[in-house]
């Protein structure tokens, strides 16, 4: 069995998997988001990578590689999920760990990929590090290279980001003292850690609700839409996800204080993450309830006691702990930070973004199209109503989740997970990077194959829609069709092995076609 195991290291899909992440890393340099107003590259003699035949030769090395990681991915999906009958041993944990290390290396060495935004946050840790406030003035207040390099669309807005981001940008600010580059790769540095931090805490929450280690680190952390959205795109998602899963994971393992803490200090980094606490509240309650029945964690039997059952101050003091601890973290940080909650006003900055991931988006669209034969709807005031209702309705099913998902630990880990996606789908702005705020937890339980599939399928859609130059072709049909056919070639190919038949027609002679 040892050999067995081993031998999955000389399978084609580990080194073809790093080659991969290589030719996307080079392709970068000419079709992804370069600084803008820096000689380096011509100075470096890679300035013909950007026009011309070169630019061409590296959009062919980058699309290369996203189609060969896809594949190699589904490949080993195949194999995690048990649906390859070829007989090949199953990976470690510790292989599929080492295998999302080395294929996330090379793209921690590129320029930003699918997006500009870490150009902006380097902007807006200028900002903090030049003595104003990043919650009430934009980077227009430090113009420079960073400003020139962010996404114009953000140059005038505050920042989002809770205070332990900032401040953490603030000390890559004074770093880096205005190289674009620099920045960038110390930048990456602060975030990395959210990945390891991941790697940890996804193999542990998998096993303890019984799900495979390495099924969960095949879907949330060695997905190609994660590794280039997240690694080479450089995202605060990265670190917000590491630092939330570790949470989550501390609190199911029955250290709860330390979960609750550890997720206080994760809404300090982005606020999303705080909807992930209250269903704390009944996992706590959960485990007292087993242990009053000398039951481990998580082994509850289907129908549950009453909650009762627990004297009603026991109750209260869990509940007030589950409120309390997080906050008390949150608000020693604001206080420490002296930035105080302007990132509140930083949220509704969302709404600048228009794209139809988010269902109150698609239906303000859906409503102007079909108005349209009639009378010409401005978009934009159809989507003050519909992202209205999307955010009313979001906070009563938020509520609703809350209450319907008491009953037990994995209720209550059911709960949070559909709470994300309720996010995700709701609020007024969707991008790729957001959907780990979901993948992380979703490891805790064992998905059908075909709902493996269908994420399988949106994570390649996302690697097409999303340009690397940061456009989009959300609206240009026939690119869309491309995406979408292909995302469905990726979900067929992990249900079954060559859904398209090639092998049986290259094998096949012509007398027998």
């Amino acid at each position: 069995m040892t050999v067995r195991t081993d031998s999955w290291w000389r399978w084609r899909e580990f080194p073809a998997g790093v080659a991969a992440s290589v030719l996307v890393a080079l392709g970068a340099f000419g079709v992804a988001d370069i600084p803008r107003v820096n000689t380096v590259a011509q100075d470096a003699g890679l300035a013909w990578l950007t026009y011309g035949h070169g630019k061409t030769l590296a959009a062919v090395a980058f699309w290369v590689g996203v189609a060969v990681l896809v594949v190699c991915w589904v490949r080993i999906g195949r194999i995690v999920g048990g649906a390859d009958a070829s007989g090949a041993p199953r990976p470690t944990v510790k292989q599929v760990q080492i295998a999302v290390l080395a294929w996330a290396t090379p793209l921690t060495m590129t320029v930003p990929i699918y997006s500009r935004d870490i150009y902006a946050y380097l902007a807006q840790a200028q900002v903090f590090r030049g003595g104003f406030n990043p919650y009430s003035d934009g980077p227009v207040h430090t113009p420079g290279p960073l400003l020139d390099s962010m996404a114009q669309v953000w140059a005038s807005t505050t920042a989002p980001y809770g205070p332990t981001f900032m401040w953490l940008g603030r000390g890559v600010a004074a770093l880096a003292d205005e190289n674009p580059i620099l920045g960038v790769q110390l930048m990456r540095a602060v975030l990395i850690p959210g990945l390891l931090l991941a790697l940890w805490a996804v193999p542990r929450l998998a096993e303890h609700f019984g799900a495979s280690p390495q099924q969960g680190l095949w879907l949330a952390l060695l997905n190609p839409m994660v590794l280039i959205h997240l690694v080479a795109g450089a995202h605060v998602e990265l670190l917000m996800m590491g630092v939330l899963v570790t949470g989550v994971t501390l609190a199911v393992r029955g250290r709860h204080v330390g979960g609750l803490a550890v997720l206080g200090l994760a809404a300090t980094i982005k606020i999303t993450a705080a909807i992930a606490i209250p269903f704390l509240f009944w996992i706590w309650l959960a485990h007292l309830r087993d242990t009053r029945r000398d039951l481990p964690h998580g082994d509850s039997p289907r129908r549950e006691l009453p909650r009762r059952e627990l004297p009603r101050r026991v109750v209260a003091g869990v509940f007030a702990a589950t409120a309390a601890i997080p906050l008390a973290v949150f608000a020693a940080i604001t206080a420490v930070s002296g930035l105080g909650l302007g990132w509140l006003t930083g949220l509704g900055w969302a709404g600048r973004i228009i794209n139809w991931l988010s269902v109150p988006t698609l239906v303000g669209h859906v409503i102007t199209w079909v108005a349209a034969p009639w009378h010409a709807l401005n978009l934009q005031s159809v989507l003050v109503y519909t992202r209205g209702v999307g955010a009313a309705a979001l906070a009563l099913i938020l509520v609703g989740l809350w209450i319907a998902f008491r009953q037990s630990e994995r209720r209550a880990m059911a709960g949070m997970v559909w709470a994300m996606l309720a996010v995700l789908l709701l609020e007024p702005s969707t991008l790729p990077w957001y959907y780990t705020w979901a993948l992380c937890l979703v490891v805790a339980f064992t998905l059908p194959l075909r709902v493996r599939a269908l994420i399988v399928a949106a994570s390649t859609v996302l690697l097409i829609v999303f340009q690397p130059d940061d456009s989009i072709v959300l609206y240009k049909p026939l690119p869309l069709l491309l995406a979408f056919a292909l995302a469905a070639l990726a979900a067929a190919s992990l249900l079954r092995p060559d859904p398209l038949r090639l092998r049986r027609l290259a094998f096949t002679g012509p007398h027998e076609s």
